[in-house]
């Protein structure tokens, strides 16, 4: 089906050392190339390189080419597609991925082939992040109990995982305790420019880029490598090689200019342009900054902006390649050969930035401007990443959301209730009091922050000051801090400022993701009761991107975000409202007030410290063991076996059932005839609704099927870590408490079966019907499946029995996932509807597909109890028809991989 490239002639070659490298010299493809965002070029570069009028057509090419400012999207939008360079997983989402493509290998073997040919074919990393919780803190053996419990609660998944590091090639998975996958990313793993062999002996270079299944992939957009999060499938999707769809974005251009004041740092400046951003709307855009003001900024400071891309809606914060970058890659220890080449490269192909030449500005949708020494010392809070509050008005904020209205600024506390406190007794027989505003959880968390150096040490020096001045931090607040590598610990002990984190109860608790994404561990009894009794607004702050309701800790309402030196502030000062400009943190043995001022860090102080103990050896020496692992992860006995032994008694990794009964050869295409429908949907019915997610209810299917096997309600866990096992997700598929079935009266995961008028579990339905020998589909509104890409959205209803879904309009990527799972996606004609057809989801539906072969887009007819209407047949492409025959995108490579 593929084809040669029509735009071959427009390689180009330069030579090195004796190496002949190639690649597409894309200016001269079109003249207006130079007026072209940076990020553009990379989407430009990847379809050139990767046309074959198959996956990418030539008109994929025109349309990049094309992008104006004067692309509005809405209004005339633009689909292409995009194959990204390599993938990026965690491992929640990652794992799923993994059972595919060992459940794959097991269908190659069954129909006679090699299963050692399945491999991903794009460059996959997965790292292990996800799993550790702050169950210990606040002493020296924190980590390693910390560790221990990880691999107690997880050792299922990780023997799986380990199994999947010897089993696959082209498959890097990093061990639990090596750190966050993106700050692993940034500092090891990011290649910026690939370099790959040609037949002919030659070096192919091309522009790194990524996708990944965790929406914090962005951050890498720091380096100047374009990268964004997915859901599950298409991260398969571009795994085996193939393209993803997307919509030709507009880019907004952020103008930075002057200099951080000397007190400001990078989470002061990213929680800055985060509400700026959100306020003016990029939802779905490009975000490319540029002007003189970059260059001001390291790579780090970078990252921690690009970091945070989801919490301002961008799907990428952009810093185009440039000096600095190439700076930081022999910071981090890549080799100067490399360096140099990526140098020559991208001078070649005019992506190689002075962000002072304002005569290399390319033209943007639209054009902001942020003045970097306006930018104050601030927080985010109380339960929004981009409710930025300047320090110095928090006590009036925070005084101000206690009295607003319930949302995302208010609690609703009654004046009378606003002088609430509770006392309890400690372990050192003392007794302390919680107020509103006090701070319980205090922690040094997350890639946004950690990845920095600056920051960094930055917390270090304020908490050697802090500890030199006397200061300390009240034994109820959980403080902890867990570094995003090991080269953060590295350089914080090189520094000499550990000693004084400890002293202040920040030990280090593990690597990983820990309190930013709610593993934040249980608090003290004590202090939980005296919260809930006296009904307290108490805080937690952290160095993290998220602050959600509920999400921190369920006993935090209060819970903001915050540069790591402010962490250490706030947990000094035990409270959030504290005024730092008129109130002491504490005395010193003089018995003189000791101010935050008084132990700040200036810039110029942490650049010294960095200049002196961050370089490349640490990279060197940290990355080098990184496959390694832990003791307990070297000790994780694994089969040897390419074949993967699954275990019948396994709750967490499950051979899933997608290619039972397959064949060689293509299945006859069939029409769906006497289907019932599931679910009868309104719309805007989204990924959340459809997904399995959060914890197992005690009285849903998955609950039952759990107990069945002998497994307590304790130790239920989510379904985020059972992800691995079709038989739970299945169970969870539309388990959502919101959701809206018109074939009942009340919300909830409930339907009827038809036949018998019986209302019943979602899944409970579904497996009668399936028994019965009956079809499924779908009827719902306008914009289904809206939200994050999840692939158990689609993989879900497929499991369920779903063979099509009609609907009045899709979210793109869900439609396109719905193919990759081989269930039909019907869209009903403009102006029609379920309403206007008099449909009530109690019909018999029959869908005739034509004999004479699907082409994309066609009209589909359909009959629902003497009813007939026309609909769209949302194959939009090609591919998608492929897709179909094959019974979806897995088992069409599977067969690809036997021809």
């Amino acid at each position: 089906m593929s084809g040669a490239n029509p735009f071959a002639q427009f390689e180009k070659t330069f030579s090195q050392a004796g190496t002949t490298y190639k690649y597409f010299d894309l200016a001269s493809i079109d003249s207006k190339y130079d007026q072209l965002p940076y990020s553009i070029r990379v989407l430009l570069e990847s379809a050139v390189r990767n046309c074959d009028n198959f996956h990418i057509l030539e008109k994929d090419v025109q349309s990049i080419l094309g992008w104006s400012p004067a692309l509005k999207q809405g209004s005339n939008d633009v689909e292409v597609s995009f194959k990204p360079a390599r993938v990026i997983l965690q491992d929640f989402t990652g794992v799923p991925a993994v059972v595919d493509f060992a459940a794959m290998r097991d269908a190659v073997l069954d129909l006679g082939g090699d299963p050692e040919k399945i491999n991903p074919i794009c460059p996959a990393d997965l790292v292990i992040d996800h799993s550790v919780q702050v169950d210990f803190a606040r002493a020296p053996d924190a980590l390693a109990k910390n560790q221990s419990l990880e691999f107690e609660r997880n050792k299922e998944r990780f023997t799986f995982l380990k199994w999947g590091a010897k089993a696959f090639n082209n498959m890097l998975i990093v061990p639990p305790g090596s750190g966050i996958v993106h700050q692993v990313n940034l500092e090891y793993l990011a290649r910026v420019v690939f370099e790959n062999d040609a037949t002919d002996g030659s070096k192919i270079l091309y522009p790194d880029s990524v996708v990944g299944t965790d929406s914090h992939t962005t951050m890498i957009n720091g380096l100047g490598v374009l990268g964004w999060g997915v859901g599950g499938i298409e991260a398969e999707a571009v795994m085996l090689g193939q393209s993803i769809s997307m919509l030709l974005p507009e880019v907004i251009g952020y103008k930075l200019e002057g200099k951080l004041s000397p007190l400001v740092t990078s989470t002061d400046l990213v929680l800055t342009i985060t509400k700026h951003l959100r306020q003016l709307g990029v939802v779905g855009k490009f975000v490319e900054f540029y002007g003189p003001g970059v260059a001001e900024l390291s790579i780090a400071d970078r990252a921690t902006i690009s970091n945070m891309c989801p919490e301002y809606g961008a799907t990428v914060g952009y810093f185009p390649i440039d000096e600095n970058t190439l700076g930081y890659m022999k910071q981090t220890n890549r080799s100067e050969k490399k360096i140099d080449i990526i140098r020559q490269y991208l001078k070649a192909t005019q992506q190689l930035r002075n962000y002072a030449d304002a005569a290399q500005d390319p033209k943007f949708t639209q054009s902001i401007t942020l003045d970097l020494s306006t930018v104050v010392t601030s927080v985010s809070g109380p339960k929004r990443p981009h409710d930025r509050v300047s320090v110095s008005d928090m006590p009036e904020d925070f005084k101000s959301c206690l009295s607003s209205p319930v949302g995302f600024k208010g609690f609703a506390i009654a004046p009378e209730a606003q002088s609430a406190f509770g006392e309890f007794q400690w372990d050192d027989g003392k007794t302390y009091k919680l107020h509103h505003g006090s701070v319980v959880i205090a922690a040094i968390t997350s890639c946004t922050n950690t990845s920095n150096p600056s920051v960094m040490l930055g917390a270090g020096l304020l908490a050697k000051k802090a500890v030199e001045k006397g200061l300390n931090i009240l034994p109820y607040i959980k403080t902890s801090l867990s570094p995003g590598s090991g080269v953060v610990t590295y350089y914080l002990k090189e520094s000499g400022v550990i000693p004084y984190l400890e002293k202040l109860g920040f030990d280090i608790v593990g690597y990983g993701c820990m309190t930013c994404i709610g593993n934040s561990g249980p608090l003290e009894e004590n202090v939980v009761n005296t919260i809930e009794k006296n009904g307290l607004v108490c805080a937690g702050v952290l160095s993290g991107n998220r602050n959600f309701e509920g999400r921190i800790h369920p006993n935090t309402r209060a819970n903001y975000l915050a540069s790591p030196l402010l962490v250490i502030a706030y947990a000094i000062a035990g409270r959030v409202d504290i005024d730092f400009e008129k109130e002491p943190l504490g005395v010193d043995a003089n018995g003189k007030n000791v101010f935050l001022q008084d132990i700040w860090p200036t810039r110029s102080e942490i650049q010294e410290v960095e200049n002196k103990h961050v370089i490349p050896s640490m990279f060197q020496e940290v990355y080098s063991k990184i496959e390694l692992g832990s003791q307990d992860w070297q000790t994780l006995q694994v089969s040897e076996g390419k074949l993967f032994s699954w275990s019948a008694d396994s709750t967490y990794i499950k051979r899933p059932p997608f290619f039972e009964g397959m064949t060689r050869d293509l299945p006859k295409l069939q029409s769906i005839q006497k289907a019932r429908c599931l679910l009868f949907l309104g719309d805007s019915v989204t990924t959340d609704h459809i997904s399995p997610a959060g914890s197992i209810a005690r009285t849903s299917p998955a609950a039952r099927f759990l107990s069945e096997r002998n497994i307590t309600p304790r130790d239920f866990n989510s379904y985020g870590s059972r992800r691995g096992n079709d038989a739970i997700m299945s169970r969870g598929t539309f388990a959502n408490i919101r959701l809206v079935n018109k074939l009942v009266e009340k919300t909830g995961p409930r339907t009827v079966h038809i036949p018998s008028q019986e209302e019943l579990d979602i899944f409970d339905a579904a497996e009668r019907y399936r028994e019965e020998g009956t079809p499924l589909v779908l009827v719902v509104g306008k914009d289904y499946g809206s939200g994050s890409s999840r692939d158990w959205a689609a993989k879900g209803p497929f499991l369920l029995g779903v063979k099509a879904v009609i609907a009045e309009s899709y979210e793109r990527i869900h439609r396109s996932n719905l193919v990759g799972m081989g269930i039909i996606p019907l869209q009903f004609l403009p102006g029609e509807s379920a309403e206007t057809l008099n449909l009530t989801g109690r019909e018999v539906y029959n869908i005739a597909l034509p004999e004479s072969g699907l082409k994309p887009g066609q009209k589909i007819q359909v009959e629902a109890d003497g009813t007939v209407f026309e609909t769209i047949l949302r194959f939009d492409t090609e591919v998608d028809i492929t897709y179909y025959k094959n019974g979806g995108i897995l088992n069409y490579m599977i067969r690809k991989m036997l021809s």
